[in-house]
């Protein structure tokens, strides 16, 4: 499920990873729905956290910051189909539907699409496709895309309220927000956005808030939270400095030891 950023077009494509580990952050600006044909998906929002195997439908919603990690599973690849569901699209969809009121957005307090055996065939069916080439043709996409929302309305009427809800991000509970996803290793114009500011009040209410910098506050934040691994949960420096929020593993140790005054080596 690598999007392209900033796409307004409905897409469906084939993500496979033969014997490796992919991990991955994300952002999507629009709607995700993806079919697992084998392998196993987790992905993170904040502290929680899911898991996806083979004949699961995942919602990804739009505008939510999610750490994804791919993996083989039972000696066969991960393999999954991703459909982007563009706004246009839903917008036609929705117009004369019922929709349910707007729910708590955060997808991982339930699923919003539960499994059933029609998204099994519609999902087989795309298989033949992916044969002879890497994406749907572009023909087939609007047919297909009108096909798994009119699936997902007629199983799980849930859905509706992610999908058939349009509005802007909103301004946002800062500290909570943070105190959730300070792991994630974005810069600051994401961090603003999705907490519903601008780059100048984002820095100005963080520093109310926090009586900090956004940049200093996040490296102690990642350094403490990465300590906590190597220490109590008995972790490898190399296992962990993705997950806490450090771009690659030379500058973890270098700001690892300039705050503890050791390297993390020294201590896992």
């Amino acid at each position: 499920m690598n999007i392209p950023n900033g796409s307004n077009k409905s897409q469906v494509f084939m993500t496979c990873v033969i014997d490796e580990i992919f991990t991955w952050e994300n952002i999507s600006p629009q709607h995700i729905v993806a079919f697992i044909y084998s392998g196993e998906l987790i992905i993170s929002y904040g502290k929680k956290q899911q898991t996806f195997v083979t004949g699961d439908v995942v919602l990804v919603p739009k505008n939510q910051l999610s750490r994804s990690i791919k993996k083989p599973l039972e000696g066969k690849p991960f393999k999954c189909v991703s459909m982007i569901l563009s706004e246009e699209q839903l917008r036609k969809f929705y117009l004369n539907r019922f929709i349910l009121s707007s729910q708590d957005m955060d997808s991982l307090k339930y699923r919003p699409i539960k499994p059933h055996k029609l998204f099994d065939t519609f999902f087989e069916s795309l298989l033949p496709y992916f044969e002879m080439q890497d994406e749907l043709p572009e023909e087939l996409i609007p047919i297909k895309t009108q096909e798994i929302l009119t699936i997902i309305d007629t199983i799980d009427k849930r859905a509706s309220s992610i999908l058939g809800t349009f509005r802007e991000i909103g301004k946002i509970d800062l500290e909570k927000y943070m105190e959730e996803h300070y792991m994630y290793n974005l810069p600051l114009e994401k961090f603003a956005f999705l907490t519903g500011r601008s780059l100048s009040t984002f820095k100005s209410d963080f520093k109310k808030l926090f009586n900090n910098t956004p940049g200093k506050w996040l490296t102690t934040k990642r350094l403490e939270l990465a300590y906590h691994k190597l220490t109590a949960e008995k972790l490898k420096s190399s296992d962990i400095y993705l997950s806490v929020g450090f771009e690659n593993l030379s500058h973890f140790s270098f700001a690892f030891k300039k705050a503890f005054g050791k390297s993390p080596s020294s201590i896992s």
